[in-house]
């Protein structure tokens, strides 16, 4: 069945009292002093945010701000897609799908989607304007929890190509960052007669022969082997066991803030408050109240049985790349090149891993400037 629905969210009040009741009765562990973030997400900072999540954080306030975008669900491949789909009132405005990551979800693009629809109302040329789809990735938020196997980037991507085709839309771009980089990549590759461009404001640097690059790519690099090194075994618990991470991050609230908070506190350019609170609050709560910590997790599982930890494909399609300085895995021009059809590069002087929160005007103007000869 190709039927979209109309879907509104609506978190029982029963959900929102027992958050708040879990959270008041949070068992803390100790921390050693003076340590702050060496082993982790520092104590203090974790207590800070509970705090006010249970007693100072509105959930009702977000819900109806996201309720604001029109929403839906469609079956895709046996998995519900829950979706925004927000079309723009100037005519001849290009389809555009845009994709979180992990540990996002739609709440990262709350900033953005105004001023890519309406450009008029953000001070922007009309000419600019995009229809955006704005899709939930399966096991994530309330496209969660799936249900079966395989769940993997290719299989995501003919999912969207499958969405888009739905909607209508026969010409469309892709933009992402984290899984959402590589899924829109992906699209690229698979349907390059459909999708006329893909913007990435996250492309890993790939490749062993270092030669040619010049000090600040090296540099770029080693910072990667740096974050695999040190910062990432939050993705080989999730690429091994993101069963039993699940049990923790599902039973306790308190779990759940720390394990995504660090990586908002570690990712980004000036550590938690390079993000609003609020919105970091409400795509933490979206993980929370939709009980998908183990079913998001699965992702990394997937990817690493599908290759998707190898070399990548080599992609045709005309893609721009956004560099923000404290993204975990920058992007280096040269390896870039080298499986990618590379067409737009611009270079950014502040904002870490999550773009569209951090410095949503850039991004916006990024994409806009990208896919403006493409439409």
């Amino acid at each position: 069945m190709d039927t979209i629905e109309e879907f509104r969210i609506d978190v029982p009040q029963g959900d929102v009292d027992d958050l708040r009741e879990r959270l008041a009765r949070t068992r803390w562990p100790d921390q050693l002093p003076g340590v702050g973030w060496d082993y982790g997400i520092a104590l203090d900072d974790v207590r800070a945010l509970a705090e006010y999540w249970r007693s100072g954080y509105e959930w009702r306030v977000h819900e109806r701000r996201l309720n604001g975008f029109p929403q839906f669900t469609t079956v895709i491949d046996g998995q519900t897609v829950h979706f925004l789909h927000v079309r723009s009132a100037e005519a001849g405005a290009f389809p555009l799908i845009m994709t979180h990551g992990w540990p996002g979800s739609v709440v990262e693009f709350v900033e953005v989607i105004g001023p890519l629809t309406d450009p008029v109302a953000y001070g922007g040329d009309p000419g600019d304007a995009f229809d955006m789809v704005v899709p939930s990735i399966p096991g994530f938020g309330f496209s969660g929890p799936t249900r079966e196997r395989g769940w993997n980037v290719p299989r995501i991507a003919r999912a969207w190509d499958e969405l888009m085709g739905r909607l209508g839309y026969q010409r469309y771009g892709a933009q992402g960052g984290d899984w959402g980089s590589s899924i829109s990549r992906e699209l690229g590759i698979l349907a390059p007669q459909r999708v006329v461009g893909v913007h990435l404001n996250m492309l890993a640097p790939v490749g062993d022969d270092l030669g040619d690059l010049d000090a600040s790519d090296r540099e770029r690099v080693e910072r990667l082997r740096r974050f695999r090194l040190t910062g990432s075994g939050y993705g080989a618990i999730q690429s091994t066991r993101p069963q039993t991470v699940g049990y923790g991050l599902t039973d306790s609230p308190a779990g759940q803030l720390a394990w995504i908070a660090e990586k908002f506190g570690e990712w980004t350019d000036g550590g938690l408050s390079a993000v609003d609170r609020d919105q970091m609050m409400t795509n933490i709560s979206v993980y929370w109240l939709t009980r998908t910590a183990g079913s998001s997790a699965r992702l990394y599982y997937e990817a690493a049985r599908s290759g998707g930890w190898g070399p990548p494909a080599v992609s045709t399609a005309p893609t721009g790349v956004a560099v923000f300085p404290e993204e975990i895995a920058a992007p280096v021009r040269r390896l870039a090149e080298r499986s990618n059809n590379i067409v737009h590069w611009s270079e950014f002087d502040r904002g870490g891993h999550f773009a569209a929160m951090e410095e949503p005007d850039l991004l916006v103007a990024d994409v806009r400037e990208f896919f403006r000869p493409l439409r």
